[in-house]
């Protein structure tokens, strides 16, 4: 029998700390890319958030930028195998510059795509979703109990992967529908492995969940506050910044409204140099203007993720 009492429960952070390393969003993994860095809420700290960064960048050696609460975990199943005792896991998600390495076995950067690669629409539908993905839900619809089960899981299949109207925010919620069913390894036992999962690289524990909680977050963050620009250079180009939204949002953008809406709500301004590039013509460099946090924290900057034309 588990204990009982308030030492029944043990409190951990998880961070999902993501980067753009070369127009790829990628995030922070341990282990070969099968953890998030994680560790237990540590009470000398005066903050959980002090104490996330804390153990973050002692456990990877990388500093945190941005930061901000994402969720807490608290699902029945998850407990301690050695001692019965449940475990809470509060997430964050952070954003960072840094993408420094320090040798085989320290934190690697992980595109975020090889966990969920139906996410990356950039250069047109993913092969997976046709393929894979659906053939495997249409027949987890028609093993439904009865006709009502039926409606609502060709419901949701087709809310979550309506591939004429791809919502970009609904990353979660399509995990937890190939979880739900049996589509994915992590929904397997043990004893009962999943037979011919879909494609993309699995995580231990419920990693795979939170690190889709911080996608999902991060897409729909982007369309009400600059965040992109706390994953961006000092100085870019336009093009550069249409590419960061683009592979956050995992679908292409139309490039003068882009610019045009990025000028309209004043984002940036010219830093008055241009890129050094070896070829073809020079681009202008740009800053993000830090004065617009305070201009647009109540009414919110959102940024064009309109489909491509």
């Amino acid at each position: 029998m588990p204990p009982s009492g308030p030492r029944s429960v043990i409190i951990e952070l998880n961070a999902v700390l993501v980067a753009l390393v070369d127009d790829q969003p990628q995030v922070l993994t341990l282990e070969d890319g099968a953890l998030l860095p994680s560790g237990p809420f540590e009470g000398d700290h005066p903050t959980l958030q002090t104490g996330l960064r804390a153990w973050v960048e002692r456990q990877t050696h990388h500093p945190l930028g941005y930061v901000e609460q994402l969720y807490t975990f608290a699902d029945r199943y998850r407990t301690d195998a050695a001692s019965g005792r449940r475990i809470v896991s509060i997430s964050y998600l952070g954003l960072t510059r840094e993408r420094s390495m320090r040798g085989e076995r320290e934190p690697g950067w992980r595109s975020w795509y090889r966990y969920f690669p139906w996410e990356d629409w950039r250069d047109g539908r993913p092969a997976v979703v046709a393929k894979v993905i659906l053939p495997k839900l249409g027949k987890w619809i028609d093993k439904a109990r009865d006709a009502a089960t039926k409606r609502e899981r060709r419901q949701r299949v087709d809310q979550c992967f309506d591939q004429s109207d791809w919502n970009d925010e609904l990353t979660l919620q399509r995990y937890e529908l190939l979880y739900e069913a049996g589509a994915v390894p992590e929904a397997g036992r043990p004893r009962r492995p999943i037979a011919e999962p879909v494609p993309g690289e699995t995580m231990r524990y419920d990693h795979r969940r939170i690190l889709a909680t911080g996608l999902a977050r991060l897409r729909a963050k982007i369309k009400y506050r600059p965040v992109v620009f706390e994953l961006m250079p000092p100085d870019f180009t336009l093009g550069q910044l249409q590419r960061a939204v683009e592979a956050l949002a995992g679908r292409p953008l139309h490039k003068q409204n882009f610019r045009r809406l990025v000028d309209q709500q004043g984002l940036v301004e010219e830093t008055g140099t241009v890129t050094a590039g070896t070829g073809g013509r020079p681009g202008k460099l740009y800053r993000f203007r830090r004065e617009i946090l305070l201009e647009r924290a109540v009414a919110g900057t959102k940024l064009p993720l309109a489909r491509a034309e």
